[in-house]
């Protein structure tokens, strides 16, 4: 793959429509551009097919065994690429990340305990704490402004001190990478996070699906390597976008902890993955995967320049957040007279855009907007959400 450029790889248009895409075919209106929901518009890794393709021509796709050669690749990777050493003992696979951070506050928590969140954060943090019978406590991110066109957040270590401390306040759902907000937190960030943590007693779960999409100039640090003691969650599901592939993984240190997560794991019957998951892991967690991945990010990079670029020069009044890490922008528009959920309706009756209303995620007033797709498609999409968000400003 060392001749072929990041965009001969991704601006190759493929069309998804009719192939059961949730992200594609969730739309009944086929001129939509979907740049809502977290999947990408780009093939897999050739790599990753080519494993694929040979799994299946072996034609029986009976129960998994997930065999030494999966925990090989799975550390190996992190060791190398990230210098986070995996014991592989220390491991407990499943489905998915949100199957896997339901699992682990079924184990760590009892029904009527807190479970911190720092807002505005993924809509499924939400969720998978009210489903367990838990509270939402929010410790929402800060708001720091750059310039007229751009913002960034920071974390509120005070509202985070006073949510752990309360002695009912049992698990904090970090994202790191942060989604939506795009942060890619520095160690000494998450440091002081595990320092509040350790000293109120709290368990840090860490999602870390985000891992491997950092913008130029960032760097994701693991949030085990300043907590040894936390509980990660990985998949090269958002990365390679095998997210169908259904294979995440459970970093838990403590055996103790890993049994209870491990029966949690079984009493919401997600302990078993398939096949393809496997061997879609190893093929990504390759020299050949890497390798496309570096040409990734550099697209994508790419993307959220023309993404800045244009929505600064037309829509002035529209800040977007500062991206370091994920594939995903944030705009503000506040300054616009409708709610962020009028304009997503507005957005995808009138425009054919679809994006994401900041409420989902605990900010009322903002758009996510998925970038992650050719670079002609994104350009389109910008032009008509400029246009119809131009008009909400207009009236």
């Amino acid at each position: 793959m060392s001749d072929i450029t990041p965009g001969i790889l991704f601006d190759t248009d493929v069309c998804r429509r009719g192939s059961g895409s949730y992200k594609w075919d969730s739309a009944s209106d086929t001129g939509v551009i979907p740049l809502w929901v977290a999947d990408m518009d780009f093939r897999t890794a050739p790599c990753i097919i080519q494993a694929l393709r040979e799994r299946v021509e072996h034609g029986i796709f009976g129960y998994t065994l997930v065999g030494e050669d999966y925990y090989k690749a799975l550390t190996r990777w992190f060791a190398t690429r990230h210098d986070w050493h995996i014991d592989p003992g220390m491991v407990v696979y499943t489905s998915g990340v949100v199957p896997a951070i339901s699992a682990i506050i079924k184990a760590l928590t009892s029904p009527g305990d807190g479970v911190i969140v720092q807002t505005p954060v993924y809509n499924c943090f939400f969720s998978s704490i009210r489903n367990n019978g838990c509270r939402i406590e929010e410790a929402p991110l800060r708001r720091r402004d750059i310039s007229s066109h751009e913002f960034t957040y920071e974390m509120d270590f005070s509202a985070l001190e006073r949510q752990a401390s309360r002695p009912d306040v049992k698990v904090l759902l970090l994202c790191n990478p942060h989604n939506p907000a795009g942060r890619a937190w520095s160690r000494e960030e998450l440091m002081r996070v595990a320092d509040i943590c350790r000293r109120n007693g709290v368990t840090v779960v860490s999602d870390e699906i985000h891992c491997e999409l950092t913008m130029p100039g960032y760097r994701y640090t693991p949030y085990a390597t300043v907590d040894p003691d936390a509980i990660v969650c990985v998949s090269p599901s958002k990365a390679f976008n095998t997210a169908g592939l259904q294979i995440a993984n459970i970093i838990a240190p403590s055996e103790a902890v890993r049994s209870r997560i491990d029966r949690a794991i079984n009493d919401n019957e997600v302990c078993d993955v398939n096949p393809f998951g496997v061997v879609g892991l190893i093929a990504a967690y390759s020299p050949e995967g890497e390798e496309w991945l570096d040409a990734l990010c550099a697209y994508l990079a790419d993307n959220y320049a023309l993404c800045r670029e244009y929505l600064a020069a037309e829509l002035p009044d529209c800040p977007l957040s500062r991206l370091e890490a994920t594939y995903l922008s944030w705009l503000d528009v506040r300054s616009l007279a409708l709610s962020s959920r009028e304009l997503e309706d507005v957005l995808l009756r009138e425009a054919g855009v679809w994006v994401n209303s900041g409420e989902m995620y605990g900010a009322e007033g903002y758009l996510r907007i998925n970038m992650a797709c050719p670079r002609a498609r994104l350009a389109e999409g910008l032009r008509r959400l400029a246009w119809t968000l131009g008009k909400q400003r207009r009236m």
